[in-house]
């Protein structure tokens, strides 16, 4: 089963570039289900039914999803995994194009913290979003993709860069980040030319177009790789492999009644029920600190829970009371031993690709783990027949951090934090074990159903 899970996680990659991608293929994907999902709209009231699906989308690129529990909430508290959309990269600056010698080059921005020298000798390509003015003299906005290959940044021959090999590819980011596009005659204008290959593209004017989102991307697809096809590539694991994982789970979750033959109450056999609220929220902004109006620092998942709160009349003090009854498994990918590099590791905590969803630890709460909720999660993974394993950093390199401590600080709730383990983060292209996504699937489907 893992393989197909591993192809569906690849599929769902490509088909979602850009964050603002993402929640696109996310609600074509429920469009699917048996169940029907139904957008809720920020600036409408909520009438919510028990056992009803609802998702809500924030600024295109961050969403939270839902299956309203059958009980009260004061009774079960909500359980939540949360991920994120956005992953490290480049995104194209507002007045990108310009023309050095006859080369029409796109000035771009660094957004987190990729690994530049990965995103030389690539196939890349733009997909994000445009803000346009329509026919009725509204802004509006539309995704936009280009599938071929568009951009280049050629990496320099050895001859001119001897040292490479010993020193590293550096890339001075002002100078030397600018991605060729195209040729350009004299009489061609840069900026007109990309304003039209925009218009090109989405069919809107290009005096319409007012503004974009738009992220690089690499066009080669997510592949299987091994002697046994054991392990599997494409850009964006960090952090859509965990996206994909929870979203499964909650819809895999909410099949479990017609799979076990029951109905709201308990699982067939399983001593399990699907009566609390069950809740997905992925956020865009993670690689930047998650402070922003769709972030998770903001306000979107607190907004949410307290709507769903109030739909159920569900008073402040029961709320509070559902709010110390919930749990949230934040879910990132790990570090994964790479035997090339064993100083860059605890040797006391190196976890392995297809050994089991890591637990990962910081005592400066890096990350939101903590020995209670640290073996709740154990205890998940038993019970799922999931192996398991424990990360820690080495203490002389800085520990990154995730969506966890924001999230559990905002709402007081406990927290963990895991992910899967996979080799070169941050890179344009990185690598994970097809075994671990299927484990992954399989706690957080638990997690979703367990009392």
């Amino acid at each position: 089963m893992s393989k197909e899970q591993v192809q569906d996680l690849l599929d769902f990659i490509d088909a979602s570039p850009s964050p603002w991608h993402v929640v696109q293929t996310i609600e074509a994907q429920l469009a699917t289900q048996t169940s029907a999902w139904q957008r809720l709209d920020e600036t409408a009231k909520w009438t919510l039914q028990p056992g009803g699906r609802y998702y809500v989308v924030r600024d295109d690129s961050s969403i939270v999803l839902f299956i309203q529990g059958q009980k009260p909430l004061a009774e079960t508290g909500f359980k939540i995994i949360g991920a994120h959309t956005d992953s490290p990269g480049l995104r194209i600056k507002p007045n990108a194009a310009s023309s050095t010698d006859g080369l029409l080059r796109l000035g771009v921005e660094i957004y987190g913290g990729p690994i530049l020298a990965t995103f030389t000798d690539r196939d890349l390509s733009l997909a994000g979003r445009i803000a346009y003015k329509n026919d009725q003299d509204q802004i509006a906005r539309m995704l936009v993709k280009f599938d071929q290959p568009l951009l280049r940044l050629p990496n320099l021959a050895i001859h001119m860069n001897r040292a490479v090999n010993e020193d590293g590819l550096k890339l001075q980011k002002q100078v030397e980040l600018p991605l060729i596009l195209s040729t350009l005659t004299e009489e061609q204008l840069p900026l007109v030319f990309f304003s039209e290959l925009l218009q090109q593209q989405t069919g809107i004017a290009s005096s319409r177009i007012l503004s974009w989102d738009l992220a690089v991307y690499d066009t080669q697809k997510g592949v299987f790789w091994g002697a046994e096809n054991e392990f599997y590539a494409d850009s964006q694991l960090d952090n859509l492999a965990s996206c994909h994982a929870a979203l499964q789970a909650l819809l895999d979750n909410d099949c479990m009644d017609a799979e076990g033959g029951a109905t709201h109450g308990a699982i067939a056999g399983g001593g399990l029920q699907l009566d609390s609220t069950r809740v997905c929220a992925f956020f865009d902004h993670e690689e930047i600190g998650s402070e922003s109006n769709k972030g998770a620092d903001g306000s979107f998942l607190p907004d949410v829970l307290q709507r769903i709160a109030l739909a159920t009349a569900t008073d402040s003090e029961d709320y509070a009371r559902a709010l110390a009854k919930s749990f949230m498994i934040s879910a990132d990918m790990a570090h994964a031993y790479q035997p090339n590099f064993p100083n860059a590791y605890d040797p006391d905590h190196k976890v392995t690709v297809n050994k089991g969803p890591v637990i990962k630890s910081n005592a400066n709460h890096r990350y939101s783990s903590e020995s209670v909720s640290a073996a709740m999660f154990a205890d998940w993974c038993e019970q799922a027949g999931v192996p398991y394993q424990k990360y820690s950093h080495r203490c002389d390199l800085p520990c990154g951090s995730t969506i966890g401590p924001i999230t559990s600080a905002k709402l007081g709730i406990r927290s963990i934090d895991v992910g899967n383990p996979m080799w070169a983060m941050h890179s344009i292209r990185e690598s994970a074990g097809v075994l671990d996504h299927g484990y992954m699937i399989s706690v957080m489907k638990r997690f979703f159903a367990v009392r």
